[in-house]
């Protein structure tokens, strides 16, 4: 979604006319200097590291707003699913048939890929639940995983394998959900305090009021629009981390 990312700060640039810098960090959101020492203006984020950051540095960071997907799950809110996929040629039909299975997930700060799933493994009262775990280090190399038979099942964000879908419609044949996990609060779109109040209002209603040229980018990633949402949204997502930590079931596959 980067070249979407681009589309933002390319218009957030009209609006303001200034010359937007737009990177893709090469830290983890918990680890990036850029983002801890204050260096940021605006992110876009996963809901999990929003909430830890903002335990870290409180009130640094403001939620903005965030993307309503297009699709009836999604039903016009702000929020997205985990789906769990599996081979289409497996006999895998509910989650129960996963334990002793081989799992594949993007990475550990990722709220659809590893804290949803970890938390529906505490809720089902399971603990050591899959035969072995893998890192893959991306939703996509997951998905590949688990087509190619490398792994039994996988933690997708709904709204990443719709567009690998759209974008490989060959994968619906080698691809079965078999549970959705939701709905979450979507990434929001996260601004800087020191911003100010009336810069950050500007921000706010010009992503709520997107122009023709950001429209047609939004269109192309089937997002509906923007719509303004409050860091106590993300609250739910802290919750499930906490509880999971607290339980002992920090790491997927073991329970200490």
């Amino acid at each position: 979604m980067f070249w979407f990312y681009e589309a933002v700060g390319a218009y957030l640039g009209r609006v303001l006319g200034v010359e937007p810098q737009i990177v893709q960090s090469e830290y983890d959101p918990l680890a990036d200097p850029v983002m801890l020492q204050d260096k940021l203006d605006i992110a876009f984020i996963c809901g999990l590291p929003f909430v830890q950051l903002d335990s870290i540095v409180p009130g640094q960071l403001k939620a903005l707003v965030a993307p309503v997907m297009g699709g009836s799950r999604y039903q016009n809110h702000p929020v997205y699913f985990s789906d769990i996929i599996v081979n289409a040629e497996s006999n895998l039909k509910s989650f129960e048939e996963l334990a002793g299975k081989i799992l594949c997930y993007n990475e550990p700060g990722s709220n659809s890929g590893y804290n949803l799933l970890r938390y529906r493994l505490l809720q089902g009262g399971y603990s050591s639940f899959f035969g072995k775990v893998i890192q893959s280090g991306s939703h996509q190399r997951s998905i590949r995983l688990v087509v190619d038979g490398l792994a039994d099942c996988s933690s997708i964000d709904s709204t990443v394998l719709e567009q690998e879908l759209r974008d490989s419609p060959e994968l619906s044949h080698h691809l079965r959900t078999i549970e959705s996990i939701g709905p979450c609060p979507m990434p929001p779109v996260v601004v800087s305090q020191r911003l100010g109040t009336a810069l950050i209002n500007k921000l706010e209603s010009a992503l709520l009021h997107p122009d023709t040229e950001l429209q047609s980018a939004m269109n192309r990633a089937q997002i509906q629009c923007y719509v303004a949402v409050q860091s106590e949204d993300y609250a739910p997502i802290g919750r499930m981390y906490d509880a999971a930590v607290r339980a002992g079931y920090e790491i997927i596959g073991s329970r200490e």
